[in-house]
C-alpha cells in the first residue's frame, strides 16, 4: 500500500490537533477541581510520559528501622524483628499483622519495646509519633498513619530507662487488642542516648510487651517477603532536577521508588549483619525540590496514579498522603484522594495541587515531602501537567 507525503502530513497534523485537543480537555477538568479530589481523565494517562531527570542525595537523617518481614505473624508468642541502634536518632516503622490461624484464630497484642544495653541510664525522647488503632483497612491506616507522622511535634516526652530495663516504645500498643487480620501500624522518630536494643513482639493481650519480652525465645526468621525488615543507614533523600521544568514542554512526571532507577535502600538483618532490602522504600521520606518556569504563561497541575493497577490482586488500589510546601515553606499535610479512601487505576487521576507562575520570578519551585504509599504498588508516578488557567 502506498501513502503519499500529503497523506502523511495530513495524519501528522490530524494527531496533533487531537492530542491538542486532549491535553485542553484534560487541563480544563485538572483547573476546575480541587486538591484530593478524583478526576477522570480518559484516555490520557500512560507510563510512558517523559521523566524528569534528577540528582538524588542523601540527607542526614536518623538510623531507620522497618518491620515487615513477617508482616502476618503466624505465631502466637514471637519476636518479628531485633535490632540494636547506637545512640543518636531513630526511626522505626512497626507493619505487622495477627495472623494466627493455629490452633486456632485469637486475639493478640502486637507491641514495639526498648532495651537498655548500656551501662548508664538511657533517656529516649520522643519527637514525632503516629500509631493508629489495629484495623483489617490496611489503606486508611497507610494514609492516616501518614498524616499523623508528618503533622507530629512530640516536646517534652522523655523517659529514663535503668540499664537491662525494656520498656514500651509506644504506650499506646500495650493498651491494644489485635484480632486476626488487623494491622498494627505505628511510625515514629526518637532519641536515645545510650546503646540499645529494638524488638517488635508478638504476646497474649494480658501480657505486657515488656513482661512478655524475657520469655519469649521464638524469633522468626526472615524471608525476604513483603517490604522487609532490618536496621538501614539511609532514611531522607532530596531529590533536585537536573533541567528547569518549562510549561512550555509539555507533560513530564517524576518516578521515584521503583527499584529501578531509584534501588531499593540496603541494610542488615540482627547480630550477624545479614543482607536486608527494603523493597518499596517504605518509611523513606523524599525531600523534593523541583525548578520549574512557565515560557507560556500556563500553570502546572502536579497529578498522580495508580499506574500499576494491573498487576494482581494487591495492586487494585492506592492512596497516600504528602507534605506540600509554599513559597514561604508553610506546609500543607493532606490525603489523596482526600473525599474517598482510594484510587483504582486509569482514568482515574488524584490532583495534588495546582501551581500558578509567578509574573516576578522567572524560576519557582515545587517543593514537597513524599513517602512511598504502604499496601499500595509502587512506582505511583507523579506527573506534571501544563495547564490554562
Amino acid at each position: 500500500m502506498r501513502i503519499s507525503l500529503l497523506s502523511l502530513v495530513t495524519l501528522f497534523f490530524a494527531c496533533e490537533m487531537q492530542a491538542q485537543s486532549s491535553l485542553e480537555q484534560v487541563s480544563g477538568k485538572l483547573v476546575t477541581a480541587k486538591p484530593g479530589d478524583v478526576v477522570l481523565l480518559d484516555g490520557f494517562l500512560k507510563e510512558s510520559f517523559p521523566r524528569i531527570s534528577y540528582q538524588k542525595k542523601v540527607q542526614p537523617g536518623p538510623q531507620f528501622i522497618i518491620s515487615d518481614d513477617p508482616e502476618y505473624i503466624r505465631i502466637p508468642e514471637a519476636i518479628v524483628l531485633q535490632e540494636e541502634v547506637s545512640p543518636g536518632a531513630v526511626r522505626l516503622y512497626v507493619y505487622n499483622v495477627n495472623g494466627v490461624t493455629v490452633p486456632e484464630k485469637m486475639p493478640r497484642k502486637i507491641s514495639a519495646v526498648i532495651k537498655n544495653l548500656g551501662h548508664e541510664n538511657m533517656r529516649i525522647r520522643m519527637l514525632k509519633y503516629s500509631s493508629q488503632k489495629p484495623s483489617t483497612n490496611y489503606f486508611q491506616i497507610g494514609k492516616q498513619g501518614l498524616e499523623d507522622y508528618f503533622n507530629s511535634t512530640v516536646k517534652q516526652h522523655v523517659r529514663t530507662v535503668k540499664p537491662g530495663e525494656v520498656i514500651a516504645i509506644d504506650e499506646k500498643l500495650e493498651k491494644q487488642i489485635v484480632n486476626y487480620d488487623e494491622l498494627v501500624h505505628g511510625f515514629y522518630e526518637f532519641v536515645v542516648d545510650q546503646p540499645a536494643l529494638v524488638s517488635v513482639l508478638q504476646t497474649a493481650p494480658q501480657k505486657s510487651g515488656p513482661k512478655a519480652y524475657p520469655a519469649i525465645d521464638t524469633i522468626i526468621p526472615f524471608s525476604h517477603v513483603n517490604a522487609g525488615r532490618g536496621v538501614f543507614p539511609v532514611a531522607n533523600y532530596k531529590i533536585t532536577n537536573n533541567d528547569i521544568i518549562d510549561t512550555k514542554n509539555g507533560v513530564s512526571q517524576l518516578v521515584v521508588a521503583d527499584g529501578e532507577d531509584d534501588p531499593w535502600i540496603r541494610g542488615t538483618i540482627g547480630p550477624e549483619k545479614e543482607d536486608a532490602k527494603n523493597d518499596g522504600n517504605y518509611g523513606v521520606l523524599y525531600n523534593a525540590r523541583l525548578k520549574w518556569k512557565s515560557s507560556d504563561g500556563k500553570g502546572l497541575a502536579l497529578i498522580t496514579w495508580n499506574a500499576r493497577s494491573d498487576n494482581g490482586q494487591w495492586c487494585g488500589g492506592m492512596g497516600l498522603t504528602m507534605a506540600l510546601y509554599d513559597q514561604h515553606m508553610q506546609k500543607t499535610v493532606r490525603q489523596y484522594p482526600l473525599k474517598q479512601l482510594i484510587t483504582k487505576g486509569a482514568p482515574e487521576a488524584i490532583l495534588i495541587e495546582v501551581y500558578k507562575p509567578d509574573p516576578t520570578k522567572e524560576i519557582q519551585e515545587i517543593n514537597f515531602t513524599y513517602s512511598p504509599p504502604g499496601a499500595s504498588c509502587l512506582p505511583t508516578p507523579l506527573i506534571l501537567v501544563p495547564v490554562d488557567l
